[in-house]
């Protein structure tokens, strides 16, 4: 399934073999300004799709101001709506926010009860064909159609081996995806505008019920847990479920959907999502340092701050360097302690440097693609290192979007085929 992902009126990707980096908003629509600027961090990062909540008419007329605002920016990234209880209404009523989204997200338990589910799901799904706009069929599990789960408790309760309460759950939310899916496509929406994804909280269930879902459908997938967590639990769980999937060919975007802190940026979820594609090599997105984790050899916290230091400045360069220097993002970068396996750490990386450990020679030596140019000392081997990192990268990529060398790489590209 891995390979194309249903956004705007086509289809949005980068490779055959590209998995999209997806985030969302945490402010209020209706706060043009500060969505505005949140998006555009959120792109700055890398995020190449961005889903923001349209809850209300005060936030549906906005849309269309902050799409503009982006564009004024130079900021193409797609936006997604994010639609419950009352989508069918405001797409109706505020047209420019139906242009303006590149793409429908559509909870089918939360689209309406009873006999105006059918009908509210119709509105939204033509107003997407009108437009012509992909949607995403949005099932969770935490706001599963209660009718349908109440009719397939007791199906199962007939039945002469019945699930277990967990499979019927995970069971439910594949029937609901899939059948909202059918149904949006016998109203006439071409099944290539369809991307489709049935998220949980708990690793396991999340694996098994995407796991089943490649089985049973060809649409794109989104992956993500709804509710990862904060700090360190949402990463590991994130990267827990997504890598077991990814590693088996399932999904086309994801989405790290961490709780972030009171004081932290919502850009934190991009680089997660960026660095599990990458350290898995799927993609490249920016170059990452390579450093050991330090041991009595390393009693300093000199190597670990350089370490910090390099990686911190190469991100923060991504913005400039991705449309001057082409291919900068498979760019690796070693940051070794010792001697015990500094040198063989940086000799594999494209530039490596080997600081001294307790008791060693106060020097530091420096390869590039394998051989050792330089040694550094004295007070200024920071400097003197990312000096060194810069000039690889200008000498080495070639600005106006051609490699000057033939090394393989994977180039980011927004496109959304209107």
């Amino acid at each position: 399934m891995i390979g194309h992902v249903a956004v705007g009126g086509g289809l949005y990707g980068t490779t055959p073999a590209s998995v999209v980096v997806q985030s969302m908003t945490n402010t209020d629509t209706a706060d043009a300004e500060a969505t505005i600027r949140q998006v555009y961090e959120l792109w700055q990062t890398g995020s190449e799709v961005v889903r923001i909540t349209v809850n209300s008419p005060e936030a549906a007329a906005q849309v269309a101001t902050i799409r503009k605002g982006l564009d004024v920016l130079g900021c193409n990234v797609p936006l997604v709506g994010d639609f419950h209880f009352n989508g069918h209404k405001l797409l109706q009523a505020y047209p420019d926010c139906a242009a303006a989204l590149a793409k429908y997200r559509i909870n089918p338990g939360n689209v309406g009860k009873g006999s105006k589910r059918d009908e509210q799901f119709a509105a939204m799904i033509e107003a997407a064909i009108h437009y012509k706009k992909a949607v995403r069929i949005g099932v969770n599990w935490g706001s599963l159609d209660q009718a349908k789960m109440a009719q397939m408790m007791d199906d199962n309760a007939k039945l002469a081996v019945p699930l277990s309460a967990d499979a019927l759950m995970r069971e439910a939310l594949i029937q609901s995806a899939l059948e909202s899916a059918q149904q949006a496509v016998d109203l006439g929406l071409d099944p290539n505008q369809i991307i489709i994804s049935c998220k949980v909280s708990n690793v396991q269930d999340l694996i098994q019920v995407y796991t089943d879902l490649g089985q049973r459908c060809d649409y794109p997938l989104h992956l993500g847990l709804t509710e990862a967590g904060m700090g360190s639990k949402g990463v590991v769980a994130s990267t827990a479920a997504l890598a077991i999937l990814l590693q088996a060919g399932i999904g086309d975007t994801i989405r790290v959907s961490l709780t972030p802190e009171p004081s932290e940026s919502r850009t934190k979820e991009v680089v997660v999502a960026q660095e599990i594609l990458q350290t898995m090599g799927i993609r490249s997105f920016t170059p990452l340092v390579t450093a050991c984790p330090g041991c009595g050899r390393t009693t300093s916290t000199y190597f670990q701050e350089l370490a910090l230091q390099i990686q911190t400045w190469l991100r923060h360069q991504m913005p400039v360097w991705r449309s001057q220097y082409p291919g900068v993002e498979t760019l690796n970068v070693a940051v070794m302690g010792c001697v015990v396996n500094g040198p063989g750490e940086s000799k594999l990386a494209n530039i490596g440097i080997s600081l001294p450990g307790t008791g060693e020679t106060p020097v530091a030596p420096v390869f590039v693609d394998g051989e050792k140019t330089v040694t550094l000392k004295g007070d200024h081997i920071a400097q003197e290192f990312q000096h060194i990192v810069d000039e690889y990268v200008r000498t080495h990529y070639a600005e106006g979007g051609k490699l000057r060398t033939a090394k393989a790489s994977v180039i980011p590209i927004v496109a959304v085929q209107e």
